[in-house]
């Protein structure tokens, strides 16, 4: 089984839940997290110490102890291909990926020296399945997407505006693993559906042979379900961040079952966010907000 868990930086009260203590930092959910085979999760910050913030409304930035934090909870990788990856510039980047290499197993995803290290995917044996988790962003801010893509002569973010490049890393992928997982940074921010950018990239990448699609960036949930033979999650919402509304405050984590190519089953753990810190729901609150996400498949043209 694995479990997907959407936006998660160390702002604010998450920062002093960190510095207080890595292993309890995320909070309840990772109890539910740990249970899992294998966990993603979107990290939505630099991790740098250093670094000179970018121009930009909101730039985050965490230390090394994120790492340890996220891996506590159980997480067994976690993308920084996102619009936040990059927000404390070069120097920054360079603790990143410094910290990055020393990963035993590639934790961090999505992120690299150039686009090859930054396309690069997770991969892992579970249960005798072979995996592989390319990590990638449509989402960059515009006079940032040059100084912010990873080419072949620039670090920087795996970019999922390089349709073609993501294409070839999911045929890649494809031909040395069982399950292919494309985890997205996609879509409009607040927005509950997803744009037709979203489904036009969900189906060219099912089409090149992804198994399952996944993203967030929208801060908002937005529908999971099939599409053909494949499994689509359009937007997994906040998870360890700042909640800003009770549009926000709805999270949860998305569990599916795979066996190769094979989708088993799927289901979506409703939680809600306070103080930046997510948890589980139980009881009539649970069974509303599952209610609530499970309308979300409509407009995302997905099916049960």
């Amino acid at each position: 089984m694995i479990a997907f868990a959407g936006d998660m930086n160390f702002e604010g009260s998450n920062r002093s839940r960190l510095d207080a203590d890595p292993d309890t930092a995320v909070g309840p959910f990772a109890e539910i997290i740990r249970q899992a085979d294998l966990a993603v999760g979107n990290l939505e910050t630099a991790i740098a110490v250093g670094g000179t913030r970018a121009n930009k409304q909101f730039a985050f930035r965490a230390p090394p102890s994120a790492v340890d934090a996220l891996r506590a909870a159980g997480f067994d990788t976690v993308s920084m291909a996102n619009n936040h990856g990059l927000d404390y510039g070069q120097d920054g980047l360079a603790e990143t990926l410094a910290i990055a290499r020393a990963q035993p197993d590639h934790f961090i995803i999505g992120v690299g020296g150039d686009d090859t290290e930054a396309f690069t995917p997770f991969t892992a044996e579970v249960k005798g399945q072979r995996i592989a988790v390319i990590g990638a962003t449509q989402v960059l801010d515009s006079s940032l997407i040059s100084a912010w893509t990873a080419t072949a002569e620039q670090g920087g973010l795996a970019s999922a505006k390089r349709v073609d490049r993501l294409v070839q890393e999911v045929q890649a992928a494809r031909a040395t693993s069982d399950t292919v997982i494309v985890f997205l940074h996609w879509g409009i921010e607040k927005m509950t559906c997803p744009s037709g950018d979203q489904q036009a990239l969900a189906q060219r990448l099912t089409g090149a042979g992804a198994d399952l699609v996944i993203g967030s960036h929208a801060h908002r949930l937005q529908g999971g379900g099939r599409m053909g033979n494949a499994l689509v999650h359009y937007g997994l919402g906040n998870f360890l961040f700042k909640e800003n509304s009770a549009e926000g405050a709805r999270t949860g984590v998305f569990e599916v079952t795979v066996t190769g190519r094979r989708v088993d089953g799927y289901r979506w753990i409703p939680g809600r966010i306070s103080d930046s810190q997510p948890a589980p729901l139980s009881g009539d609150e649970a069974a509303a907000e599952l209610a609530y996400w499970q309308s979300l498949q409509g407009c995302a043209g997905l099916t049960p």
